[in-house]
């Protein structure tokens, strides 16, 4: 079923758009505040006209109806996120969807954090030089690429082909 709240609040208002998406639903005022966590009082008021939801109280309410799928982004080169073999991953009996975002400037990953954060990522995974930046940018937890193992050792050993 496509999401249709967020799109109907714009051609008409928040209680027509909400009254109309719970009849298609078939999702009682109860049932919607319990899920949203948010008083049944406060949404007989604004499905009745009395009150003019928060921002806060609509924000709880489409996270209910409109549900973004949680991910993990990696933002990197893409040579890095070729690597990457699986969508998903699995750590402590838990899976996650990751999201690449290729990035190659400090622009690009600005960019990409932003819209990783807006699509519904829970967490940033990127390169350690940008990491900071991105920490100040973004309202989620980041974590930087590690290179492990001998990658630090093969990196100086192919600059010293190059430079020898």
């Amino acid at each position: 079923m496509p999401y249709m709240l967020s799109k109907r609040i714009l051609k008409t208002d928040f209680k027509t758009a909400l009254e109309t998406e719970l009849k298609q639903r078939g999702m009682s005022i109860k049932e919607l505040a319990e899920k949203a966590r948010v008083p049944n009082a406060t949404i007989y008021k604004i499905t009745s006209g009395k009150r003019d939801p928060r921002l806060s109280t609509v924000k709880k309410i489409l996270k209910v109806l409109e549900p973004k799928e949680a991910f993990i982004a990696i933002i990197a080169a893409r040579f890095l996120l070729d690597e990457l073999k699986n969508a998903e991953i699995e750590i402590n009996d838990k899976k996650f969807k990751i999201k690449e975002y290729s990035a190659n400037t400090i622009e690009d990953c600005i960019a990409s954090a932003i819209l990783a954060e807006k699509e519904g990522a829970q967490g940033i995974v990127c390169a350690p030089i940008r990491s900071s930046l991105i920490e100040r940018i973004v309202d989620i937890p980041v974590a930087i690429i590690k290179p492990k193992g001998t990658a630090l050792k093969d990196a100086i050993n192919n600059i010293t082909k190059k430079i020898t």
